[in-house]
């Protein structure tokens, strides 16, 4: 007795990859970082002499770059997948199993202090990595936060300073805490409490803004919604796109299709200096269809 799942697998052979492809991009949607993660760097094109560099070196430095974005973003850790965790500062592959098969085991973890009775996180990799790790939900609200635990005690004594406590709302602290520093300045209080202006400053920041993804502070691409494919452009026609890479000739802008359109040094006015993320305005001037290529220039 065959199954309609097998049936159809028999019938149309490249479903399987149609419904992975699907799901990859369904996931990349919810959160592009937990997929992105799962690709070596290498494998997006990192520039036109990536192979000519030692590439020990190549390695650790895009090693490096993935988890300082991983780190400065935040990890769910009832949500993260072992491959995310990874390369949470003081986890590493061991313990990121780790991690996933407690988790698996007992059930999601009520706050970051229940992450040390994970087989070996001792109290260094919890030191390390405490702060990049978000509770959602959980039994103290400073564990959603990117405050450290080691700080909890200062971001107590702000809210206690404030009449807060940290169960309060966020617009009850964000009124409270705005009174308090325009009555005493950050020196004072940090001095009072004891730690230092940027540790403060961070500290007030995270009790307004719990858990800010800073990726929610980058503005979005406006791409427009009647180009979908490489057939819907025109020659002339402008659009909005992300800098996706920028090597000698020029940079290579997503422009909403499949294939990112070249943009040559020569289109780029002197003086200005372009980096991956940026948004800009830019016009179709070749379309080569044959050779998947498209021409871009700078919208003046």
């Amino acid at each position: 007795m065959y199954s309609a799942s097998s049936l159809a697998r028999a019938e149309f052979p490249d479903l399987d990859v149609t419904i992975r492809g699907a799901v990859s991009i369904a996931r990349r949607a919810q959160d592009p970082l937990a997929e992105l993660v799962k690709i070596d760097p290498k494998s997006i094109g990192v520039g036109m002499y990536q192979h000519d560099v030692d590439q020990t070196a190549l390695t650790h430095a895009l090693d490096g770059v993935v988890e300082s974005v991983v780190n400065s973003v935040g990890v769910d850790v009832n949500t993260a997948s072992s491959a995310l965790l990874t390369h949470v500062a003081g986890i590493g592959p061991k313990l990121a199993t780790n991690i996933v098969t407690h988790r698996d085991a007992n059930g999601p973890f009520k706050s970051r202090t229940a992450l040390k009775k994970v087989a070996g996180l001792g109290p260094k990799a919890f030191e390390q990595a405490a702060g990049f790790m978000r509770i959602r939900n959980g039994a103290n609200p400073l564990d959603e936060s990117a405050i450290h635990p080691e700080s909890y005690a200062i971001a107590e004594s702000i809210l206690a300073r404030a009449a807060l406590t940290v169960d309060s709302s966020i617009p009850d602290r964000i009124a409270a805490l705005e009174s308090l520093t325009a009555k005493t300045s950050l020196e004072t209080l940090a001095a009072e409490l004891e730690c230092g202006v940027p540790t403060l400053k961070d500290i007030l920041e995270q009790l307004v803004r719990p858990g800010r993804d800073p990726r929610s502070d980058t503005p979005a691409p406006i791409l427009r919604s009647d180009v979908l494919k490489a057939e819907d452009l025109l020659t002339g026609m402008q659009l909005k796109g992300t800098v996706r890479n920028v090597v000698d000739f020029g940079a290579f802008i997503d422009i909403g299709v499949k294939q990112d359109g070249l943009l040559h040094k020569s289109q780029i006015p002197n003086g200005t200096v372009l980096k991956v993320g940026d948004i800009i305005d830019v016009e179709i001037q070749k379309i080569e269809t044959e050779r998947g290529r498209i021409g871009l220039g700078w919208v003046k």
